[in-house]
């Protein structure tokens, strides 16, 4: 397949350099440092499952000159950054190209749709600890990395059957769920739990959850962000916030997620996307929503200043 992976950080990264290693003509847009180190030293994989590197790497920071001509673009960005990105690639789409966003969140198939035809558009998430360990350099340290996707109404079709088949020669899980919207909000719930007060108490999964007033707050996160996706007609079974609460007592002591550490390194996050998202429905479908609201605005601020707007 000729892959586009429009968003090279850890996510992006690590699963665009498996493709290539699987024999995928992909395409890499990077930026800045990371650009020039991924050209010239190639593409470096630090894995639990093995160090690999990939070399002489299409990369560019230039998606106008790229030809129209890509089977697959995956989309590697952050959930506030996804209307950019639609309409940058769009310009390059085919007929027949595939738009995979794999970034946290809920609304990131509404914000596609707001601007390419659905035709393009498939649903889907990854599951992987890893992050950007240096220019041109991922370390995924933890879990076996995972892609779901899906037809937006979850129909088997040929073309989710192909990119499967396409998917299972690369070195990561690939599923294809009964419901692929129930299973995005699956995740959200553990992500936009973690990260939001991971992000304001400054400490790591284990330790929120050894403390018995955070756990608390995990779980009522998890619960408000549930009422919402069941006022909103998603499909997820009874008492999936219960269920998702051992999940998050079993990861590991010192495991963070990705927005926390942004919003802890001073970068602008995806707060606005997460916590900041239930809120904002919590208010739309008359729902109380007050640790989720509490956790958005003690952030607020921060994410204000991350994006110069003190």
């Amino acid at each position: 397949m000729k892959i586009l992976i429009y968003g090279t950080g850890a996510v992006g990264g690590y699963f665009g350099a498996r493709l290539a290693e699987a024999g995928n003509d992909v395409t890499f847009i990077a930026r800045g440092k990371h650009l020039e180190a991924i050209k010239k030293n190639g593409f470096q994989i630090k894995s639990i499952d093995g160090d690999f590197t990939v070399n002489s790497c299409n990369a560019t920071d230039t998606v106008s000159t790229l030809n129209p001509d890509f089977d697959l673009i995956i989309l590697g960005v952050k959930s506030w950054q996804m209307l950019d990105a639609a309409k940058a690639i769009k310009p390059i789409l085919n007929v027949s190209t595939l738009i995979l966003p794999l970034q946290n969140g809920v609304n990131n198939v509404s914000k596609l749709l707001s601007v390419i035809d659905k035709n393009h558009i498939i649903a889907g998430f990854c599951k992987i600890y890893a992050k950007i360990d240096g220019y041109g350099i991922i370390n995924h340290f933890f879990y076996p990395p995972e892609i779901n996707f899906g037809e937006i109404n979850n129909e088997k079709t040929a073309r989710i059957l192909t990119l499967k088949s396409e998917f299972e020669k690369a070195k990561f899980k690939t599923v294809i769920p009964e419901d692929i919207i129930a299973d995005i909000w699956k995740k959200f719930m553990f992500i936009c739990a973690v990260s939001g007060l991971g992000a304001l108490t400054r400490v790591s999964i284990g330790a929120m959850v050894k403390n018995e007033e955070t756990q608390n707050l995990l779980q009522k996160t998890v619960e408000e962000i549930y009422a919402i996706a069941i006022a909103k007609g998603v499909n997820l079974p009874i008492g999936m916030d219960k269920m998702l609460m051992g999940f998050i007592v079993n990861q590991p002591y010192n495991s963070t997620a990705s927005t926390q550490r942004d919003i802890m390194e001073g970068r602008p996050s995806e707060l606005e996307n997460f916590n900041g998202y239930i809120v904002k429905q919590g208010i739309k479908h008359g729902i109380e929503t007050p640790v989720n609201k509490f956790v958005y605005n003690c952030l607020l601020p921060q994410e204000q200043i991350a994006r110069g707007k003190k």
